[in-house]
């Protein structure tokens, strides 16, 4: 059963939803744009059931004790900062780590930077940052792809944009989440401060100079949907370039929203994964 907790790191207080004995190994998923940890919510009790501490925070910006002021606190580094301390002071030192979309990105900085703490690494649809800043400049159709990322870089127009018709842009996107779990992401995008927030994420990480990462030695499992609007085949298929550790990759006929689209595969695929890298024993 799913249960929904508060904690505080330094003057933030993040809310998160938490399945599973303690005493097990812990796993963290990060939620991706313009979603929440709900989003997790079927995938959860699944991994549970398997013996692991499932947790998902709300991240940074939709939590709403955790959202600061200014494009400067959306960084890649902050956030992630923030996810290490969640799992550190809930569970311990070394975690497995599954992220989608912006959490994705976040878990991909920090498996690169934080190799010590993460014990398998799983990212849905988003590749290697180096393999999608090079299908940024070589493949046609990323450009096209991408494109919607200018938009919203811009300043205070995205917003208002996205709010038209109570939001109809973003219920089209999640049209296979049930209508509960669709409540849930317009309680959090209806507060004006956490919109930008999220936005705020793009505001603070692209087109700023920032370092690209390097190789990943850690335990990789990547899946990504042929059909995904976002993400094209050439930066997919090009992020085992940049994983030197084991790394498996999935490719299915799903689009973008991977565990509302291709939920069976997904959750069989990241049970392996998880069950294949797990170093202690199942103590439920």
């Amino acid at each position: 059963m799913i249960r929904s907790e508060k904690i505080k790191i330094e003057d933030l207080e993040f809310d998160y939803r938490v399945c599973g004995d303690k005493q097990n190994e812990l796993v963290v998923f990060l939620h991706g744009f313009p979603e929440t940890s709900i989003m997790w919510a079927e995938l959860m009790p699944e991994i549970a059931a398997l013996g692991f501490y499932c947790i998902a925070p709300d991240m940074r910006g939709y939590s709403k004790n955790a959202c600061p002021k200014g494009v400067k606190n959306y960084t890649i580094t902050r956030i992630g900062d923030d996810i290490l301390s969640i799992a550190e002071r809930l569970r311990g030192d070394k975690f497995h780590l599954v992220g989608h979309d912006w959490g994705a990105a976040i878990g991909w900085d920090i498996t690169y930077r934080h190799p010590e703490r993460i014990l398998s690494w799983t990212s849905l649809s988003i590749p290697h940052s180096r393999a999608f800043g090079k299908a940024l400049k070589e493949d046609k159709a990323q450009k096209k792809m991408s494109r919607y990322i200018g938009f919203f870089l811009l300043p205070v127009l995205p917003e208002i944009i996205i709010r038209r018709n109570d939001f109809k842009a973003f219920r089209k996107l999640w049209k296979r989440s049930p209508p509960e779990v669709q409540e849930n992401y317009l309680s959090v995008f209806r507060r004006k401060q956490s919109l930008t927030a999220a936005l705020n994420y793009y505001r603070a990480n692209i087109r700023k100079g920032r370092k690209p990462i390097g190789d990943v030695q850690t335990p990789t499992l990547f899946v990504w949907g042929n059909r995904d609007f976002a993400i094209g085949a050439f930066g997919a298929r090009m992020t085992e370039n940049y994983v030197k550790g084991d790394y498996t990759y999935l490719e299915v006929d799903g689009g973008h929203w991977l565990v509302q689209s291709n939920f069976s595969e997904v959750k069989d695929a990241i049970s392996q994964h998880l069950s294949k890298y797990r170093t202690l024993p199942d103590r439920s």
